[in-house]
């Protein structure tokens, strides 16, 4: 059965599929696991930096200082 027949029977484009085995193709289960749990971390890093500078941004505003 041809790639593009067992995606439609699956409910997926076959360019979901092609970039799903780009990214994980080449990978073994923990690795993709280790993948994902860094993407998870990066992206709680990136909430908390955001945070913290929305919080100085509102400081300053507070303290009515400029940049």
């Amino acid at each position: 059965m041809a790639i593009k027949e067992q995606c439609r029977q699956h409910g997926f484009s076959d360019a979901s599929f092609y970039n799903w085995r780009a990214k994980f193709g080449g990978m073994s289960v923990p690795d993709a696991k280790r993948l994902k749990e860094l993407e998870a971390e990066n992206a709680k890093l990136k909430h908390l930096l955001a945070d913290s500078i929305l919080d100085a941004e509102a400081l300053k505003a507070a303290l009515g200082r400029k940049r």
